[in-house]
């Protein structure tokens, strides 16, 4: 009998100690997943900044139409061939006066920036009978127009790599409307 009663003292004590064993493990456990799950969204999901380039062009003088903002790596079909010679194009509604656009994973490099006002929607830059452009229009680097419109290099500006790059665009809306 006092077998029996040292058996069962025993076992118990065994039944608990495990089971205290194994609650402790499970806390364990317990505790470093939800350490997991409370880190994961703030490091596993979260987004990464990319590289970009931002365009903002202001002060545009009707909000009529789209702004075209197209960016270069080359000489090749600068301004005028944007569809089929830029390396990124992007169309926008225009915002009260002003039009953004956001270049993003945008590696290290020389870029030119062309922007057109395309008012009638028609994906060209429209122009009078002289060619003088009678839509709004602009390129980076402040680039001017003097007889016609200006090279790569003209309105080529380098880009290092950093989270964002804003250059300038110089918007000419309206000079030569009167002709």
């Amino acid at each position: 009998m006092l077998d029996n009663i040292l058996y069962k003292l025993f076992f118990r004590n065994t039944e608990q100690s495990e089971m205290l064993c194994f609650s402790r493990k499970s806390s364990r456990l317990l505790f470093w997943l939800a350490i997991g799950l409370v880190w994961l969204p703030s490091n596993g999901f979260a987004q990464i900044e990319c590289p970009s380039i931002n365009v903002k062009i202001q002060n545009i003088s009707n909000n009529t139409g789209v702004v075209a903002c197209a960016i270069f790596e080359s000489e090749e079909g600068f301004p005028s061939k944007f569809l089929k010679f830029a390396s990124k194009t992007m169309l926008t509604q225009i915002k009260g006066k002003d039009a953004s656009f956001e270049f993003s994973d945008m590696k290290p490099g020389k870029y030119a920036i062309a922007v057109i006002h395309d008012e009638n929607y028609n994906g060209k830059l429209d122009t009078n009978w002289l060619g003088i452009p009678k839509e709004g229009y602009g390129f980076s680097s402040g680039a001017e127009v003097t007889l016609s419109a200006p090279s790569f290099s003209d309105a080529v500006f380098s880009y290092d790599g950093g989270l964002q790059y804003s250059p300038s665009v110089r918007q000419f809306k309206d000079i030569y409307n009167y002709l």
